[in-house]
């Protein structure tokens, strides 16, 4: 088989950090380097001219998302050195035609981008008679985070045309050789390589995967378990991140220190002080559920000690949040058992039985229904609403990997404002 193409996507906004990341991939084995959207948006064309002036050896690729204007643009970038130049699939045909004209006239290639489109298969053989030279199947990332894959789009395409495919949208080296299986000619990765604090190691890695793409790889996992252990790898300021700073507790912190918890709510609305169906809610999970008590505002009366503490250990529960008190904190804190509370009083409470299990409440400000995802660890705890579930996972470890890459740069003797370049992005 032929030696399948390396792209890799700089969709980076600042120039200087994209050329040194450009530096690292074509070192770990990156054939083709692409000016990403944000980085032409960001630096136009001079992101171009300088890829082009210091990477003389590679293709470079613009990718412009071209939906007007087809001429123009082709040439703006053929001119700025690209050699391959995007186009939206979804584009007039006129568009189209005047695209491949241009781009035959100045001696690039044409690749067309088939994000959003309802169609992909027809669209490609339409594609393909217009003349383009390169078919790209993509699932931006606002769909991959809601769990979509190019990869079964690749699977629609294989055989059906001719020309060079190239598969984009979330690769990394699990899935970057399954596109290789699946029929692309051209490997096209980003974050997994960009956003990686070792970015030549990073490409290697996929390099050398999409070299022996028959090896085994890593078993399909369910939608549940990849959210939880995603969530079990990210911070809770991650997950703020990548909610925009929303589905913070306010006031509820950590009583063991350094633990963590992942898991759906089972969530009881208690009376103060009684805690009776705090403790009966324990039945009621399941392993891996974390328990979330309103104790209707008291922080006078704990509705948690360390004998709820140990049956939900041995229930087999991610942990408990209680916007109340709890006691026999040391006793807790031996357990290491992920307990989270207002505060901490030794008064008990009486088991009366008021209150309800598994209804909407508050906690910590935040609205908790049962079903939603709870993670805690020193920083909070975070809610994410279940319907969001894996997308929010998924944007958050996508917030982790931009800032490994950050703190490594930071390391080499950048600073934060520099990276950031805040100066720059400041509001005028």
């Amino acid at each position: 088989m032929k030696r399948p193409i390396l792209q890799v996507a700089l969709d980076i906004t600042e120039l200087d950090r994209a050329v040194q990341i450009a530096r690292e991939a074509v070192e770990g084995g990156a054939d083709w380097i692409e000016a990403g959207t944000p980085l032409i948006k960001s630096e136009g064309m001079e992101a171009v001219r300088k890829l082009r002036a210091l990477f003389s050896g590679h293709e470079i690729v613009a990718d412009m998302k071209i939906a007007d204007t087809g001429t123009l643009e082709v040439e703006m970038a053929a001119k700025a050195g690209a050699s391959v130049v995007c186009i939206l699939a979804d584009a007039d045909d006129s568009v189209i035609s005047e695209a491949v004209r241009a781009a035959d006239l100045y001696g690039v290639r044409l690749m067309a981008d088939l994000i959003n489109v309802h169609e992909p298969l027809e669209r490609a053989r339409e594609l393909e008679s217009l003349g383009v030279h390169i078919i790209n199947a993509h699932v931006g990332i606002d769909q991959q985070m809601l769990g979509k894959s190019s990869l079964s789009m690749l699977a629609s395409l294989r055989g059906a045309v001719s020309v060079p495919i190239a598969a984009a949208g979330g690769l990394d080296a699990i899935t970057a050789p399954q596109a290789v299986t699946g029929g692309a000619d051209i490997v096209i990765v980003g974050g997994s390589i960009t956003r990686s604090a070792a970015v030549t190691v990073s490409a290697r890695t996929i390099r050398e995967a999409i070299d022996e793409p028959s090896l085994p790889r890593e078993e399909h996992i369910s939608p549940e378990q990849s959210i939880r252990d995603i969530l079990h790898s990210v911070s809770t300021p991650n997950i703020s991140d990548a909610m925009h700073r929303k589905g913070a507790m306010e006031g509820i912190s950590s009583l063991c220190g350094d633990v963590r918890m992942a898991g759906r709510a089972v969530t009881v609305q208690a009376v103060a002080g009684d805690w009776a169906k705090p403790v009966e809610a324990i039945d009621v999970a399941e392993p891996g559920d974390v328990l979330v008590i309103n104790n209707d505002g008291a922080t006078h009366v704990a509705t948690w000690g360390e004998l709820a503490t140990l049956s939900s250990m041995e229930r087999g529960l991610s942990g408990v949040v209680i916007d109340g008190a709890a006691r026999d904190v040391d006793d807790i804190r031996k357990l290491r058992f992920p307990v989270f509370s207002r505060t901490v009083v030794p008064n008990a409470g009486e088991p009366k039985g008021f209150g309800e299990i598994n209804a909407e409440i508050r906690c910590g400000g935040q609205l908790v229904r049962p079903g939603d995802w709870v993670v805690g660890d020193e920083s909070g705890v975070v809610v994410i609403p279940r319907e969001r579930a894996l997308e929010i996972a998924r944007r958050a470890m996508e917030v982790k990997k931009t800032e490994a890459r950050v703190r490594e740069e930071i390391r080499r003797g950048s600073t934060l404002s520099r990276v950031s370049d805040l100066v720059r992005w400041e509001k005028k």
